[in-house]
């Protein structure tokens, strides 16, 4: 046989053996995986205005979480031998989530998603990439400095949110008979605040620190309240697909006890942000320094 000819022997045979590899490992795949696979495309879930976890720029979907979700789909890229997978982003709120997820409309959301054992029943959650307390935001002027300052006033929150049920479970245990309205994203009750149709917006504090932050008149504002509790967010994706579950905590794993999670966490909390180069100056925390050092999955409710 000719040279030329082993040669194209040759090639053909490591085309087959590559074709059928790929086909093997098509067969092995199930769950999330094997849909992204099969559609060629990953579908992630993000957030409009969670700064500075999940939000648009003027240009693209940035932030904090939203760092996570694109290493998790590099590492989507290399596990199923994709290099040119695409990503395709859809825009979900508080109450719309966990129903995109679970319709198969988006097949991963790293945003600002509350990891409780009430949500446990319909969806699954990653390790843990941020803890912090519930508090509120108000205007400086108001003189509100806590909660039971609250008492009989109309108060906003996001709807969907555990920081809603929490703020409903106050208001009920304490008798403050708030008038407490849901809005439909951050950034409506964000609006509701300064347009003063509310006195108050509670929220998880590195959200409000967000708002006024990036305010045109921060220090309108102040950030305060002993907090109603401390949670955890964590990626969202679907029960029972352990393939996907250990890719993602994977790279969480790895990004936390490698350094890259304090890093990004820098990045994204102590200098300058974009669109308008707001600096939140929001140091790590010992409870973030101890959940970048020991990884889990654990709800804090």
């Amino acid at each position: 046989m000719k040279r030329g000819a082993r040669l194209a022997l040759l090639t053909l045979s490591v085309v087959c053996a590559a074709s059928l590899a790929q086909s093997a490992q098509a067969e092995e795949l199930t769950g999330t995986l094997k849909k992204i696979h099969d559609d060629g495309v990953v579908t992630l879930g993000v957030r409009e205005a969670s700064i500075p976890f999940s939000y648009f720029d003027g240009t693209q979907t940035v932030g904090y979480s939203q760092s996570i979700a694109l290493q998790i789909v590099d590492e989507i890229r290399k596990t199923l031998g994709m290099p040119q997978l695409k990503v395709h982003e859809v825009t979900v709120t508080s109450s719309n989530r966990t129903p995109m997820l679970l319709n198969n409309q988006i097949d991963l959301e790293c945003g600002s998603t509350t990891h409780t054992t009430e949500r446990e029943n319909v969806v699954a959650f990653s390790n843990s990439f941020f803890q912090y307390a519930v508090r509120m935001i108000s205007r400086k002027s108001s003189g509100i400095s806590d909660f039971q300052d609250l008492a009989g006033k109309t108060v906003v929150t996001t709807a969907g949110t555990s920081d809603e049920r929490l703020l409903r479970r106050l208001n009920a245990d304490k008798h403050l008979n708030m008038r407490i309205t849901s809005a439909r994203d951050h950034q409506e009750a964000f609006t509701a605040l300064k347009d003063e149709r509310a006195v108050a917006f509670v929220m998880d504090e590195p959200i409000v620190y967000g708002f006024k932050s990036t305010d045109t008149r921060p220090d309108d504002y102040v950030v305060n309240g002993t907090p109603l509790g401390y949670e955890v967010y964590a990626c969202m994706f679907r029960k029972g697909d352990e393939p996907f579950r250990n890719l993602v905590n994977g790279v969480i794993t790895h990004s936390q006890t490698s350094g890259d999670a304090e890093r990004m966490y820098r990045q994204w909390f102590t200098q300058p942000i974009p669109p308008r180069g707001i600096n939140l100056n929001f140091p790590l925390s010992e409870q973030n320094r101890a959940l970048f050092s020991h990884p889990n999955d654990h709800a804090l409710d």
